[in-house]
């Protein structure tokens, strides 16, 4: 067996080709794994990692099992310690809370089932009460690239043994940051889904009605699998949901926010900034457009999670613990955590008024984009600042990830580059509820444009690149007359699943005509040599499955062809065979048919 080759990075993609071609086992992979643990630096990841034997079992299990018929075939993987492993003590880092469940939380039986391989619990901020990493009984987990900086959390061990190459995958949760800050300052992928797409049924609870399952994955192709198999509904969980459709956005022509500068913040920390700045740049040579947006009602609603109601949740969790025994408590999480009891029914009411309030103010942005960008946090602390201030420093790394689950977003943490130290840098992408797909497909192409290697692996990043039909399946199509948002065929664009991406102009060689006949008016645009000018168009997203019919219904004298766009590209556009003219209205000077339109009613 060829191993070097073949499992140097533990991706999923290799490893279950390696299987289907019978040129690995999952035996040999998990005596791999093992010896990498032996070998790896201590970085307090583990809390519980299980016995070799028990490890084998599940081999065995999948020795009498084809790799053709499970999707996740001989993949290791690690669970954050807040998260049910049948016969493994659960502790969500305080050990006086352990207990020794006898079922596996439902995602964790979903991966098995689907042929994964579990290794062993990790270490977590306690209670899953923190960013930093550092809150915990079991000790400091210390950050991939250097020991003295912390590892993000709180589910900082799954983030740093995947880091290491100790495993293929990795569970966290995620309420306020927890899946995506360990994955930016450890250079993953962190995939936080809508709420309740995967189901936290035998999951310790922080805060339930916010808190998600999160994925850490070394690529987005990785992230997908692992989704695609945890996702399925359960019906015992009271906070689930199914899966939704979302409409595709075009990952060659998207609209993307960017906070205004005025509500950026890299709390002094000038390499995050200029990586950041670059990662905007990267999105634009993508082929993204960028837009300035109001970030003000998503940091308001940051504001509320560790005020009033939503402490409360996270006080009567624990409510037991906290006043019988406060004692077995960290001081850190039980001075956070028992604030929980100064919010009254009044306050609850009240501060749930206003996170409607902000997310219907936070609205407006999707109005203008397809998904927005931040950086994942400001800035990165060694651990021993974080320790002299834990709770302000703390609080920093939360301003771009408090208001996700508040707003009800799905967001996915991606590597963008490195400070000139080696730390990891990271942003995040996201986007309205069920949007994951969507947003691996970006991601994807974002990581390879920023980073060469995953993890603090000294690897290439594996080729296998995202593919996901919804999102690729779309066409781009310019109009420019009846079909613009609002007027009166644009309504064969949104009964098909159409969708707005982004209002430009044409190139500056095109003169447009009001056509006779109707209703409804109709606008022919030509292409012409000189005497040209630019044309008010809007580009929408056509699902590829609906285009023929959407073609179907265009008469003569106008057709689809290739237009071409103010920054040089071509798209499918509304173009008009030249014989039409003759006897139409030149109606270049308005520079757009909306203009045009009120002019005309003007008159009439």
């Amino acid at each position: 067996m060829n191993m070097q080759v073949s499992i140097a990075a533990l991706d999923i993609g290799t490893l279950l080709a390696g299987y289907r071609s019978q040129k690995i086992t999952p035996r040999a992979v998990i005596e791999h794994v093992f010896t990498r643990i032996a070998q790896a630096r201590e970085k307090q990841v583990w809390i519980t990692r299980l016995r070799d034997a028990q490890v084998f079992d599940y081999v065995r299990v999948l020795e009498q099992k084809s790799p053709q018929d499970l999707p996740l075939y001989g993949i290791p993987f690690v669970i954050k310690d807040n998260i049910d492993l049948a016969g493994v003590p659960t502790t969500a880092a305080c050990p006086a809370h352990a207990y020794t469940p006898e079922r596996s939380a439902y995602v964790v039986q979903r991966l098995i089932d689907a042929g994964a391989i579990p290794l062993g619990k990790t270490n977590l901020d306690q209670f899953a009460t923190g960013l930093v990493g550092t809150r915990s009984p079991y000790g400091a987990c210390r950050n991939a690239f250097n020991g003295e900086y912390i590892s993000g959390g709180s589910s900082s061990g799954s983030a740093v043994a995947l880091a290491m190459g100790l495993a293929s995958f990795s569970l966290g949760t995620d309420t306020a940051g927890s899946g995506r800050v360990p994955a930016a300052f450890n250079n993953l992928i962190g995939l936080k889904p809508a709420r309740g797409l995967l189901s936290t049924s035998g999951v310790v609870p922080a805060c339930r009605s916010l808190d998600c399952v999160s994925i850490f994955a070394l690529t987005s192709a990785d992230a997908a699998r692992v989704l695609q198999v945890a996702q399925d509904y359960d019906a015992t969980d009271a906070y689930a949901r199914q899966a939704q459709d979302v409409l595709p956005f075009s990952q060659q022509h998207f609209r993307f926010g960017v906070p205004a500068e005025k509500s950026l913040q890299f709390f002094g920390d000038s390499e995050y900034a200029r990586l950041f700045h670059a990662s905007v740049a990267r999105l634009e040579a993508l082929g993204g457009t960028r837009v300035e947006i109001d970030f003000e009602p998503f940091l308001q609603t940051a504001r509320l999670l560790y005020t009033g109601p939503w402490i409360a949740e996270r006080y009567l969790a624990i409510r037991e613990r906290i006043e019988h025994a406060p004692e077995t408590l960290l001081p850190v999480t039980r001075q956070i955590i028992g604030a929980g009891t100064q919010a009254t029914a009044l306050d609850t009411f009240s501060m749930e008024y206003r996170r409607r309030e902000l997310k219907r103010a936070s609205e407006a942005a999707w109005k203008q984009t397809d998904v927005i960008v931040t950086p994942t946090t400001g800035t990165i602390y060694r651990i021993a600042q974080v320790e002299a201030d834990p709770i302000q420093l703390n609080s920093n790394l939360g301003y771009y990830t408090n208001f996700m689950n508040l707003l009800d977003l799905s967001a996915v943490a991606v590597p963008a580059g490195f400070r000139a130290d080696g730390l990891p840098f990271g942003v995040s992408l996201f986007a309205p509820a069920f949007n994951e797909s969507n947003l691996l497909a970006l991601a994807d192409k974002l990581q390879r444009a920023s980073v060469t290697t995953p993890g603090a692996l000294n690897i290439s990043l594996p080729n296998e690149l995202f593919e996901n039909s919804s999102t690729r399946d779309v066409i781009a199509v310019a109009v420019c007359g009846a079909h613009l948002e609002g007027l009166a065929l644009n309504h064969q664009l949104t009964s098909r699943g159409a969708r707005l991406l982004q209002r430009t102009r044409s190139a500056p060689y095109y003169r447009l005509y009001a056509l006779p006949g109707g209703p409804p008016q109709r606008s022919g645009l030509i292409r012409t040599g000189t005497g040209g000018a630019a044309i008010e168009v809007e580009v929408w997203s056509v699902p590829a499955q609906h285009f023929g019919s959407f073609v179907a219904q265009i008469p003569a004298p106008l057709c689809i062809g290739k237009l071409e766009l103010a920054d040089g590209v071509w798209v499918s556009g509304f173009i008009c065979e030249t014989y039409a003219i003759t006897g139409a209205q030149d109606i270049t000077s308005f520079g757009g048919w909306r203009a045009y339109l009120e002019f005309a009613s003007g008159i009439i």
